[in-house]
């Protein structure tokens, strides 16, 4: 008997599909993410993988992301979903390439958003917020934000956020706020810390101080008005009765005015203007800019002749009254001419009205020349009661009060002040970014942290020792270099240092965070509100000065650590200031802090505090958006140097604005909103996930309904290439590894050449932060290279060869190479579906994000001949691609399989060829054709080679598969 099996018996209707290896695997095609996901997030829970991942991190180098707190009210938005997502970008990919990096997320709480809120539910119970107790009303105010911590934390979570979610950072925990006024008293013994009077934006709705980054400007139209003050006193004789011409589109601050500036450079002229409203109307003499007569004429309705010119320094010892100088008082002083730097001639009558109290120019110069403000516009807005013109009326920032027809102008025009009013000045206006009402400059007095102020040399030398006793923390060392001793050194010096020290991503967030530190004034930190951290500190009566004592310091901060702001209060000032000093003689200042310096200090309590031991200080990251830069970045910025004498980070990242499909700014009142919560609910937080790093994030960028459409189709050819992965490694064992890469067909060692260049790419896009190539790479890696390429070409070994082939069994390992590579490098992108691909496969083997980054063969990595060789043959196959489909569109062929090619020049093997372009055969022409092949089809691979005698027939290695 022979030792060879029977030839196997075929027939033209033998079916051969039972002796094919397709794929199998239970991995769905069908994501279902909205039911998987929470599946999914509960068994993290439970299994407490945050906790397993930082003990398996335990003792790796370091990477702290500090998070910068989102504000506890409301749900979250789409711009929480990018934000949190970039975060959880980072934080991932830098844990997946070993390192220990924990991520304790934050909320900051305080601020009159929730006072408002707290506010609100008053005015419906018709109570009013004086009449409640006000550690009641702190009590509302703590419960309403804890409320929100608790509502965005799920949220958070459901979005796939890892972090410390049992133990956050909260502005508002005892812990926190008693370190706050630990930083607060910091400034305060340094002497950066002064009180005094000075104009501030300030908002009359919300009654109080508001700092740059609350404000946001909106265009508006304003009433524009010219005003006539008479000049009684001159060098210049001519001038004596004429009218100087002021301009402003805020006519409540001409009840404020005390003098008018000029510019020394400027040239003035005296003319005289004839209302064109009739004829029997007086000429009157008025003195304006030259350059801005013509304007001047528009606005006032009529003609205007120069009589005479001069230069603006000849306008010194000028003084004007005031156009309601018959009330008397205060409006029956002289206004003094004063020579001004910052008048120009870009609009107005180059005539400048100065309100020491509503203007920062008009405050430095008043001071200079002696003038103080008169505090005349209450916190509401509305001047005195005792105010000796319209006391008692307002609200300033009413336009009706300001309109033409109103009683500003109306009082003006009976005393013949006014010469022209209307209400069509289009331009900018600063608004509360909370309220979005109308903000004004008021001055009032404040506490500031003085930017120029020089630091002494004690107080350089303490930077590195700027800890309070057991404050416990890590600090990275060194921490900085510590400002020499000798020269000035400011607070403003040490922030543009540090600016310069620190790496910035995008490049252009080190400019735009620069201009903003360098033109800033001081930074006023009180508000006068009720729910924030409090200013604590006493002042003395008689020198105004505050209070500086260790051991008074120390009682205060200890009692707010150990029970909260409400530890500061009048019953136990005493208590406080101990034996050394008596109440009576001490003033217990009770305004807040500004919320900015609340999380200026997060870096202080939660990367040194010792609360999060696997924290340390500083930091290497910061991520926020682009707005942050005169918030959050600028904050902890001057918070970190005036108290350590560097930045509390050392890379900061910038993200810009999620715009709808159209480009356009989302808003509730357009209607063009889009949730995130929604989004999930119907599409899957792993597309949401997909979305976020797929955009430009250091742009703005949009989402709609047709994105993430794309969006979820990018996911689909991704799940699929981890469905395809899944069943093509069906049943693999190390038995079936091929180890030695130089014995595997060239295809498989171009794969794995492509997978270490893939490698080097999404290393270094974790480096610069390049998220949007990371995704891109990835996703371009499994849909061109893996699936139109690899996986189609090699089905047919995959399917047809026999179980022990090597070319088969070089494929199955490549493929499970692949399989280890892109399951890690897609976790922290897509946190869900990666989990379900890795325990699909190893289901008892644990967390995908437990892994680290996978190791590829470095000797691949200089592969660079192999690839660009190959790649050469990928154009030359997308040649035949094309050349064959006019044959498929006329359905001479059915498919490439029947194609046989000819080619002028073939480098490979012509059976390689064959296997590449996926054709019958490859033979060489004097130019690219394609025919069809009149060979028959193999029954069970459906190839057409000669050796099929008939349609049906098995082909020589199909009949040794299935003889075996």
């Amino acid at each position: 008997m022979s030792d060879a099996p029977p030839k196997a018996e075929v027939s033209a209707k033998q079916d051969w599909r039972s002796t094919v290896f397709l794929p199998v695997t239970d991995f769905p095609m069908k994501a279902g993410l909205p039911q998987k996901e929470p599946l999914i997030l509960a068994k993290w829970q439970e299994e407490d993988l945050y906790g397993q991942l930082r003990a398996a991190r335990h003792g790796r180098q370091k990477f702290i992301f500090h998070d910068g707190p989102p504000y506890a009210n409301g749900d979250i938005h789409i711009g929480h979903t990018l934000n949190k997502v970039l975060k959880d970008m980072v934080v991932r990919t830098q844990t997946l390439l070993g390192k220990d990096a924990p991520y304790v997320p934050g909320w900051d709480c305080h601020g009159l958003p929730i006072e408002w809120k707290i506010e609100e539910q008053y005015r419906k119970k018709k109570l009013d917020k004086d009449d409640v107790p006000l550690t009641e009303f702190r009590a509302e105010c703590r419960a309403y934000a804890q409320h929100w911590v608790d509502v965005q934390t799920e949220q958070f979570k459901r979005l796939g956020i890892g972090g410390q979610w049992d133990k956050p950072y909260l502005t508002m925990n005892f812990s926190a706020e008693g370190t706050i006024v630990a930083e607060l008293m910091k400034f305060s013994e340094s002497g950066q810390l002064y009180r005094g009077a000075k104009p501030v934006m300030w908002s009359p709705v919300e009654k109080t101080a508001l700092a740059e980054a609350e404000i946001e400007y909106e265009d508006i139209v304003s009433t524009q008005i010219d005003v006539a003050f008479e000049i009684t006193e001159s060098p210049i004789a001519e001038l004596v009765g004429a009218h100087a011409v002021v301009w402003t589109t805020t006519p409540w601050t001409i009840p404020v005015n005390q003098a008018i500036a000029y510019g020394p450079e400027i040239a003035y002229v005296l003319a005289e203007f004839q209302s064109g409203m009739t004829d029997a109307e007086p000429r009157q003499r008025i003195l304006i800019a030259q350059e801005l007569l013509g304007h001047v004429e528009d606005r006032l309705v009529g003609s205007i002749t120069q009589v005479q010119r001069l230069v603006g320094s000849d306008l010194a010892g000028t003084v004007a009254r005031h156009p309601m100088h018959h009330l008397g008082g205060f409006f029956a002083k002289p206004r003094p001419f004063l020579p001004g730097e910052f008048v120009t001639t870009d609009a107005g009558t180059g005539l400048v009205h100065m309100s020491p109290d509503h203007g920062e120019d008009d405050f430095a110069l008043c001071k200079a020349h002696g003038i103080d403000p008169v505090f005349a516009v209450e916190g509401d807005g509305k001047y005195r009661d005792d105010w000796g013109w319209l006391g008692g009326q307002g609200s300033v920032i009413n336009s009706k009060f300001n309109a033409p027809d109103g009683p500003i102008c109306t009082d003006l025009r009976d005393a013949g002040g006014l010469l022209a009013a209307s209400a069509d000045y289009k331009h900018s206006y600063p608004h509360s970014w909370r309220s979005k009402a109308k903000v004004i400059y008021r001055c009032t007095p404040q506490w500031f942290i003085a930017m120029d102020r020089e630091l002494s040399d004690d107080h350089r030398k303490s930077f590195a020792r700027q800890r309070w006793e057991n404050e416990g923390g890590a600090v990275a060392q060194p921490a900085g270099p510590v400002p020499e001793a000798g020269g000035e050194v400011t607070l403003r010096q040490l922030a543009m240092n540090a600016i310069s020290a620190t790496r910035f991503v995008p490049e252009k967030g080190r400019n735009r965070l620069s201009s903003m530190v360098e033109g800033r004034p001081d930074w006023v930190i009180s508000r006068q509100r009720a729910w924030g951290v409090p200013i604590a500190l006493f002042v003395n009566r008689q020198s105004g000065q505050p209070l500086v004592d260790e051991a008074v310091n120390a009682r205060i901060v200890a009692a707010i650590k150990a029970e909260g702001v409400d530890a500061w209060s009048d019953e136990r000032a005493q208590e406080y200031l101990g034996h050394a000093f008596h109440a009576a003689d001490y003033e217990r200042v009770t305004d807040i802090l500004d919320v900015w310096f609340d999380s200026g200090c997060t870096h202080v309590f939660t990367l040194e505090s010792g609360e999060w031991p696997d924290q340390r200080w500083p930091a290497d990251l910061y991520l926020e958006g682009s707005d942050q830069h005169r918030g959050w970045f600028q904050s902890s910025l001057l918070e970190s140097c005036g108290t350590r004498g560097r930045a509390p980070y050392d890379a900061v990242l910038t993200h810009g604005f999620t715009m709808d499909a159209k480009g356009l700014k989302m808003s509730k009142s357009v209607g063009n909103t889009i949730n995130p919560l929604d989004l999930m609910r119907d599409y899957g937080a792993d597309i949401l996930r997909l979305w976020a790093l797929s955009v430009d994030f250091t742009e703005d960028h949009r989402i709609g309904k047709e994105i993430l459409t794309g969006v979820a189709d990018q996911y689909r050819k991704l799940r699929n290439t981890f469905r395809y992965l899944l069943g093509a490694l069906d049943g693999f064992s190390e038995e079936e590894r091929v180890t030695d890469v130089a014995a595997m067909p060239e295809l498989e060692r171009y794969m794995l050449a492509l997978t270490a260049a893939l490698d080097v790419r999404l290393r270094q896009a974790v480096e610069s932060y390049d998220f949007n190539d990371y995704t891109r790479a990835l996703g371009d890696f499994c849909n061109e290279d893996l699936s139109a390429f690899f996986f189609d070409i090699r089905k047919d070994s995959l399917y047809c060869d026999a179980a022990d082939d090597p070319k088969r069994r070089a494929y199955r390992t490549v493929l499970d190479t692949l399989f280890h590579a892109l399951v890690r490098w897609a976790a922290p992108v897509l946190v869900f579906t990666a989990e379900e691909v890795w325990t699909t496969r190893y289901p008892d083997a644990g967390s995908v994000h437990l892994l680290e980054w996978p190791v590829i063969d470095s000797e691949l990595r200089g592969d660079a001949a192999r690839i660009q060789e190959w790649q050469a043959l990928r154009e030359q196959r997308e040649a035949v691609t094309e050349a064959i489909e006019p044959l498929r569109r006329d359905k001479t062929i059915r498919s490439s399989l029947e194609a046989e090619v000819s080619l002028p020049e073939a480098n490979f093997v012509p059976d390689l060829l064959a296997e590449l372009f996926i054709v019958s055969k490859v033979t060489q022409g004097d130019t690219l054709g394609v025919t069809k092949s009149n060979n028959h089809k193999c029954g069970r691979c459906w190839r057409l080679l000669p050796e099929v005698v008939e349609d049906g027939d098995l082909c020589n290695r199909c009949e040794d598969v299935v003889n075996a």
